[in-house]
């Protein structure tokens, strides 16, 4: 039986510049993302995830952000040729984006990968948003739930797990939410019938996890107050869209939410309903991050109990997927 530090490790993700991640997959540590640096050739890459596996007490998210176009982290395998965007592959048809999601999936499961942040469900709205543009499918709703479709059942297919995103819907942003927090002030209706809507389809559809934006949405909160550290904003994923899955952070490092602080952003999330946490990096800050979070959840019940769920959930997922 895992103790409460294990479970704790569980609900982190690092990414593996800093080096720490490999001391920590001793300790329980849920899992870790790749970057283009980390990814030089495909014999290297296999080896490093090997490595990953062999050294993880428990078996861990072997994850990537792999959407085609912009985002893609296997240029280096690939010689600098990409996959198309995710725009362009639904605007050359379904067939098409089937087949490309394949292609990507097929390769992503031969190199070891188990978790992709994909797809991004995003409805783009604002023709002048700096972060999605290209990568959401679509400015309807609609196409984005019938991409959504195609792409998560695929992912399945070859076991790994699709990861929606990024919940409530990045699309109206005027801002980078890597550099600030972007505010969205739309109503509720308005955030329901157009960027709400492909992720309550994709819920119907039995999406596993949800990755929760780093955006101040002023339908949920009048506070300036990310809807990833948001009570109001999660419990409507929960409660309202009927998610029973994995909510997860988009990175922690983005200026978006690291102004909250990194103990008390934490706190604030794991009270708000966050099960999972993606850092970029796996240095001694972020593990000493994680061993003060320990230290308070000794002594806090409410804390404890998030743990608790928080674990039951990676784990539920992580036998779904025989990760």
């Amino acid at each position: 039986m895992a103790d409460l530090k294990t479970k704790l490790y569980q609900m982190f993700i690092l990414g593996l510049e800093g080096g720490e991640y490999k001391k920590v997959l001793s300790n329980g540590l849920g899992g870790v993302i790749f970057f283009t640096k980390d990814i030089q050739n495909v014999e290297q890459f296999k080896s490093l995830i090997s490595q990953i596996k062999n050294i993880s007490l428990i078996s861990p998210f072997l994850s990537i952000d792999q959407e085609g176009g912009r985002v893609e982290r296997t240029e280096n395998i690939h010689n600098g040729k990409k996959y198309l965007s995710a725009k362009y592959a639904f605007e050359k048809g379904e067939d098409f984006l089937a087949l490309q999601t394949d292609t990507m999936a097929a390769e992503l499961k031969d190199y070891g990968i188990n978790l992709n942040f994909a797809p991004c469900i995003d409805t783009n709205t604002n023709p002048n948003n700096p972060i999605i543009g290209e990568r959401a499918y679509s400015s309807n709703p609609d196409e984005v739930i019938i991409a959504e479709n195609i792409v998560s059942g695929i992912y399945r297919k070859y076991g790994i797990i699709p990861c929606i995103k990024h919940y409530p819907g990045h699309g109206d942003a005027n801002a980078d939410s890597h550099l600030t927090l972007p505010e969205i002030n739309l109503s509720m209706n308005e955030m329901k019938d157009i960027h709400i809507k492909p992720f309550e389809a994709a819920i119907k559809n039995g999406a596993d996890m949800v990755m929760a934006a780093h955006l101040h949405c002023m339908c949920f909160d009048k506070e300036v107050i990310p809807t990833s550290l948001s009570k109001n904003a999660l419990s409507y994923l929960r409660n309202e869209l009927g998610f029973d899955g994995v909510i997860i952070s988009d990175d922690m490092v983005m200026k978006g939410v690291a102004d909250f602080g990194e103990v008390e952003a934490f706190i604030m999330g794991i009270k708000a309903g966050l099960n999972l946490f993606i850092y970029r990096n796996s240095d001694s800050k972020i593990i000493n991050v994680i061993e003060k979070i320990y230290q308070i959840a000794l002594e806090n019940i409410e804390i404890r109990s998030r743990i608790e769920d928080s674990y039951e959930r990676i784990i539920n997922l992580k036998e779904k997927f025989s990760v």
